[in-house]
């Protein structure tokens, strides 16, 4: 009796243990290993999802999740490269993204994926929003447009493009966009567009724009960084975190 309560107690294990103490976890989806980052709360924490930019699941989204963690939100930062792919050269990063954007129904089973990692977790994926940087924040938006049953999608500098024969009419969350003015890589057109085609498919939605931020204005250390949006972006995305997410 004692040796069958001892299994039943290691197979569920992972799904109890809980603290504010982030961990590497392997996971795998169609087969491919991949390697998220996951901080438990408690089973009644409300759950945000990370997606990395172009260089992988770096420990700039660690970063975001440990401060996410300190506002008593369970984190999944998820991997759509895989374990151990980790680019540094523009050309990989371009490749690597370029794959998946080629392969849109990659690229959602693999979110997919991480969310039941995260469920299996013990993470509370009915109380969850996910947002996302750069290339994470168009991934953001591909997940949105699949009908995913989140609360909310939020992009920080993303690409805003929808790809040919999309819309938004499937998507059940709200959506949050915040952009820089200044950005050479995302036009204000496309902001614009976006606007436009959201409020016409009838999405509920905020998007914001922080005069003179470029590209990945969000981003520690880097030239590109701009202190005033990036801290203005944040606030926004917390408070719309604890409207739209039960505490």
């Amino acid at each position: 009796m004692k040796k069958t309560l001892l299994i039943v107690i290691i197979l569920f294990l992972p799904a109890v243990m809980w603290g504010g103490e982030g961990k590497t976890v392997e996971y795998t989806v169609n087969g491919n290993l991949y390697e998220g980052y996951v901080i438990n709360q408690n089973r009644k924490a409300p759950l945000v999802l990370l997606i990395h930019d172009w260089d992988g699941l770096t420990d700039y989204e660690i970063k975001r999740s440990r401060m996410l963690a300190e506002l008593g939100y369970s984190v999944f930062a998820m991997d759509l490269f895989g374990a151990g792919v980790r680019p540094t050269e523009i050309n990989d990063k371009r490749r690597l993204t370029g794959e998946l954007y080629k392969d849109r129904e990659k690229m959602r089973s693999l979110m997919k994926g991480a969310l039941e990692k995260a469920r299996s977790l013990g993470g509370d994926t009915g109380n969850a929003m996910v947002a996302g940087y750069c290339f994470g924040g168009a991934a953001v938006l591909e997940w949105a447009r699949s009908g995913e049953s989140l609360k909310g999608f939020i992009s920080f500098h993303g690409g805003l493009k929808t790809p040919e024969g999309q819309d938004y009419s499937n998507t059940k969350g709200r959506i949050l966009v915040m952009h820089g003015t200044a950005d050479k890589v995302v036009s204000m057109d496309e902001f614009a567009a976006l606007a436009k085609q959201l409020e016409s498919d009838g999405i509920k939605h905020e998007m914001i724009t922080y005069s003179g931020a470029p590209h990945a204005f969000t981003v520690f250390g880097s030239q590109r960084y701009q202190e005033e949006a990036d801290k203005a972006s944040w606030k926004r995305f917390t408070d719309f975190l604890k409207m739209q997410l039960k505490q």
